[in-house]
């Protein structure tokens, strides 16, 4: 693969990658566990297929669940990426660790049942309870 959609990396610089197309599907996530991982308020997170993201530099990893590892700077700590047995032939990259973050464009919101009651977020972005594949969340008077 020669042309790349986009390059990223940790705050460090010791793990790097390069996109080769643009994702997936990208969301904001407000589930605790990627809270607490990203010490965020929510995740932007991005999905790609594993053929389409390449390394340099060694991520290391935590498994967070019994199904679930995340990639970390073994350096200066920076989350990188999610797997999970959940969606397998998918990695998960945080769309903030992206050298031009302008490029995320976030399509929805995630786990909204999980969400912070102190955050509020003005967009009109689809909100899902659960997953994308959940039912929508309620109204948007009912929404973070």
């Amino acid at each position: 693969m020669t042309d790349h959609w986009q390059t990223g990396g940790c705050l460090c610089g010791a793990v790097r990658y390069t996109l080769y197309t643009p994702p997936k599907w990208t969301a904001l996530c407000h589930c605790d566990s990627c809270r607490r991982a990203a010490s965020a308020p929510v995740v932007a997170w991005m999905g790609f297929a594993p053929d389409a993201v390449d390394w340099s530099g060694e991520r290391q990893f935590y498994k967070s669940s019994p199904h679930a590892n995340r990639g970390f700077c073994p350096t200066c700590g920076s989350q990188m990426s999610f797997e999970s047995d959940r969606w397998p032939g998918e990695i998960h990259l945080y769309g903030v660790s992206l050298d031009t973050p302008e490029a995320y464009v976030p399509q929805l919101h995630c786990y909204t049942d999980e969400h912070l009651d102190w955050l509020r977020l003005s967009d009109d972005l689809p909100r899902f309870a659960q997953s994308a594949d959940s039912e929508p969340a309620g109204p948007p008077s009912d929404r973070p």
